[in-house]
C-alpha cells in the first residue's frame, strides 16, 4: 500500500544513508526558493536489501555535524518505526512548498489504459507544482531515454524518461536523481552521458555510500552551485562535485 506522500521512492528505503544525503542536499539547495517535490511513489518491494543501511545513525559523532536537522529526524523515523515520505516531510526533515503526492498505482489488464494513466498522472504533477522555482523529482531507478521508457508497463514508471525532465525544469532549476548502474566506462562516463542529455545541466553531485547515486542538476544559478560545493565538502570523500556547463 502507498502513502499518500511520494516520489519513485519506497517507503522502506526511507532513512538509508542515501536519505540522508539527499534531504541534506535539497535543504542546502533549495534556501530562498519555493522548493516542489514530484515524489514518484512506488509501491513497497522485497525483493533486495535497499533500505536497510541505516547503520550511519549509530555514528551521530561521525554524520550528525552534516546535517543535524535531517540526521535528527531521520533517527526518529527510523527508531518509532515510521519509515514512510509523509513523515518526512511532517516531521520537517524538508520543507516544501509544494508536493505532488498522488501514488504511481494503477491496476489494470490493459497496457493502452495504463499509458494514458500514467500520461494524466504526470500531467497532475505539473499542475501540482506550476508555481515553484526549484523542482526535485526522485525517479527510484533514475533517468532513461524516452524511447525506452514504455508508460503501459508498471516497472518502466520506475524511472523518469527525459522528455519529463525537460517538462519539469522548463523555465526554473530542477534537481533529478539517477541511481548510477552498471554503465559501460564507470560512473564518470555515465554521469557525462546523462548530463549531456539533459537540457542545460549545470553540475552534478554524486555520492557513494553502499551504492552510487547521483543529483544532476539544470539551470543553476550562481548560490546553488556555491551551495552545492560546500554541501560536496560538507560530505568528505562520499560526495564529488563535477561542474558540466561554464556557469561558474
Amino acid at each position: 500500500m502507498c502513502f499518500v506522500w511520494g516520489w519513485v521512492v519506497q517507503n522502506r528505503y526511507v532513512g538509508d544513508i542515501g536519505d540522508f544525503a539527499k534531504y541534506s542536499l535539497l535543504n542546502a539547495l533549495s534556501k530562498g526558493k519555493n522548493l516542489g517535490v514530484a515524489w514518484y511513489l512506488y509501491p513497497d518491494e522485497g525483493h533486495n536489501n535497499d533500505g536497510k543501511h541505516t547503520k550511519y545513525l549509530h555514528y551521530p559523532e561521525q554524520w550528525r555535524s552534516r546535517s543535524p536537522r535531517v540526521f535528527d529526524g531521520l533517527h526518529k523515523l527510523v527508531q518509532t518505526g515510521t519509515r514512510n515520505v509523509g513523515s518526512v516531510v511532517q516531521e520537517g526533515i524538508i520543507k516544501p512548498a509544494a508536493v505532488a503526492d498522488e501514488c504511481l498505482h494503477f491496476v489494470s489488464p490493459r497496457r493502452a489504459e495504463k499509458e494514458l494513466w500514467r500520461k494524466q498522472w504526470f500531467d497532475r504533477v505539473r499542475e501540482r507544482l506550476e508555481n515553484c522555482d526549484m523542482i526535485f523529482a526522485d525517479p527510484d531507478n533514475g533517468l532513461c531515454q524516452n524511447e525506452k521508457f514504455k508508460g503501459g508497463s508498471s516497472k518502466d514508471w520506475k524511472r523518469l524518461p527525459l522528455e519529463e525532465a525537460k517538462s519539469l525544469s522548463e523555465g526554473r532549476i530542477a534537481i533529478f536523481y539517477h541511481h548510477n548502474s552498471r554503465f559501460k566506462g564507470g560512473h564518470e562516463l555515465e554521469n557525462k552521458y546523462w548530463a549531456k542529455n539533459l537540457e542545460h545541466c549545470t553540475f552534478s553531485v554524486r555520492f557513494r555510500a553502499y551504492s552510487a547515486r547521483t543529483f544532476f542538476v539544470v539551470n543553476a544559478d550562481t548560490n546553488v552551485i556555491s551551495a552545492a560545493k560546500l554541501w560536496t565538502k560538507a560530505m568528505g570523500s562520499k560526495a564529488e562535485f563535477m561542474m558540466h556547463t561554464s556557469n561558474e
